[in-house]
C-alpha cells in the first residue's frame, strides 16, 4: 500500500515536476485521444500474448504495463497535465498518487454506498491498491528476468494482465468518453 511517507514524497516530486517543467498544465484532446487508444491496443496485445504459443511473458508483463501507462496519461490530460519526455514513467507515477487516487476513491465510493458501514476504508484500500498496481508494474517490467523459470513468469504476466485490466476498467472511469 501507498504509505503516509510515500504520499508526502509524491507530493514534494510532483511540486518539482512543476517546477522543472517535467509536467505541464495543459489540456490536448489529441493527446488524450491517442494515449487511449494506445492503451486499449497495449492491453488487447496482452491479451493475445498471454494466450499465444509462443509464451512471450515478457511482452505481457511490457504490454499490460504500457497499457497502465498510457490510460493514465490520458486520465491526466483529462484532468489538465500533460508530462514531458524525461522520466515520464516517475512522473506519472507520482501524479497518480497526487492527482488521482482520491478521484478513485470518491468512484469507488459511490459504487460502494450501499455496501457495509466501511465502504470508506473499501474505497480507501482499493484506491491505493490500484495505483499500486501502476508502481509494481513500472518496478516489475524493469526488472523483468530472462532466466526465472516458464511457470514464474507465466504467473508473473497473468498478474501483470490482470492488473492491468482492474487498473484500465477504473481509470476509463475518470474519462469522460467511457462514463
Amino acid at each position: 500500500m501507498i504509505d503516509a511517507e510515500r504520499k508526502k514524497q509524491a507530493q514534494q516530486n510532483f511540486a518539482q515536476y512543476l517546477q522543472d517543467a517535467l509536467i505541464k498544465k495543459e489540456k490536448n484532446e489529441t493527446a488524450k485521444a491517442m494515449y487511449i487508444k494506445n492503451a486499449e491496443l497495449s492491453l488487447g496485445l496482452a491479451e493475445e500474448c498471454i494466450t499465444s504459443a509462443l509464451k512471450p511473458y515478457i511482452w505481457v508483463v511490457v504490454t499490460s504495463y504500457y497499457s497502465m501507462f498510457y490510460i493514465a496519461n490520458a486520465v491526466l490530460l483529462e484532468l489538465g497535465y500533460k508530462t514531458g519526455d524525461k522520466i515520464a514513467h516517475k512522473v506519472t507515477n507520482d501524479s497518480l498518487i497526487v492527482l488521482v487516487m482520491d478521484k478513485l476513491r470518491k468512484g469507488l465510493l459511490e459504487e460502494y454506498e450501499n455496501a457495509k458501514e466501511d465502504a470508506l476504508d473499501i474505497a480507501s484500500v482499493r484506491s491505493e491498491e490500484l495505483v499500486t498496481f501502476y508502481e509494481l508494474e513500472l518496478t516489475k517490467r524493469s526488472r523483468f528476468q530472462y532466466d526465472m523459470t516458464e511457470t514464474v513468469q507465466e504467473q508473473k504476466a497473468k498478474t501483470s494482465l490482470k492488473r492491468a485490466r482492474q487498473f484500465m476498467l477504473e481509470m476509463k472511469k475518470l474519462l469522460p468518453e467511457f462514463r
